[in-house]
């Protein structure tokens, strides 16, 4: 069974950086997809960033240019680099893993973002 664990975030003010660590365990597969989404208060999950076992990457537009999603080589783990955080950007961030039909999530971690 995959497991996931986020770390990383916390409170920064507008402009300032944050860095999310997701370390997963229990047999992560280089042919899976894994990613970063967020769900702020009143709002639905949507996806941040993800990334194949080839390293090929994908953005949503609100946060192209700004953040970058990548991974260690033995895919233990993948981060989320956010740049230029902005007040919008605070959400629940959570660590995803899917493999065909299998699919997991880690517990999430709280980013916020002051004006």
């Amino acid at each position: 069974q995959v497991q996931l664990e986020e770390s990383g975030g916390g409170a920064v003010q507008a402009g300032g950086s944050l860095k999310l660590t997701c370390s997963g365990s229990g047999g992560i597969s280089s042919l899976s997809v894994m990613g970063w989404y967020r769900q702020a208060p009143g709002k639905q999950r949507e996806l941040v960033a993800t990334i194949t076992g080839r390293g090929a990457t994908n953005y949503a537009e609100s946060v192209k240019g700004r953040f970058i999603i990548s991974r260690t080589t033995n895919w233990s783990a993948i981060f989320l680099q956010m740049n230029s955080l902005k007040p919008e950007d605070t959400a629940v961030y959570y660590c995803n893993y899917r493999r065909q039909t299998y699919e997991v999530w880690g517990q999430g971690t709280q980013v916020t973002v002051s004006s």
